[in-house]
Formats: structure tokens, C-alpha cells, sequence
């Protein structure tokens, strides 16, 4: 699964601190989701969509 969370934030105007802060994890949470080397969980998946202003699908790809 990739993701495009930078895609989304950077078109925001937010720096990673920025969106963890909102999300209240850590950067480097938000680092490691942004480079596909950690999946959030749902409910965080869910957080991150409606900070970024779109859905968990456009937000998160699944690739075969």
C-alpha cells in the first residue's frame, strides 16, 4: 500500500510537524507513514483523511 500524505499536506501548506501536531502523534510518525515504512491504524488513517480534506481511499492506494 503507498500512500499520498505528502501529496496532500504539502498542497495544504502544513510541515510534517505541523500535521503531527494537529494529529497529536509524533513527526516521526507522520515521517515513517509519509515514506510507507509504517501503516497507521484505522483510526488514525481516518484522522489524517479529514485533516487533509479528502477520503481514507484517495488518501491511501492499494496496489495489487
Amino acid at each position: 500500500m503507498r500512500n499520498r500524505i505528502r501529496e496532500f499536506r504539502k498542497a495544504k501548506g502544513l510541515r510534517q510537524e505541523d500535521l503531527a501536531a494537529e494529529l497529536e502523534v509524533s513527526r516521526q510518525t507522520i515521517i515513517a507513514v509519509e515514506n510507507d515504512k509504517y501503516n497507521p491504524s484505522l483510526e488514525l488513517a481516518m484522522k489524517l483523511a479529514r485533516c487533509l480534506g479528502t477520503t481514507v481511499e484517495e488518501l491511501f492506494l492499494l496496489e495489487d
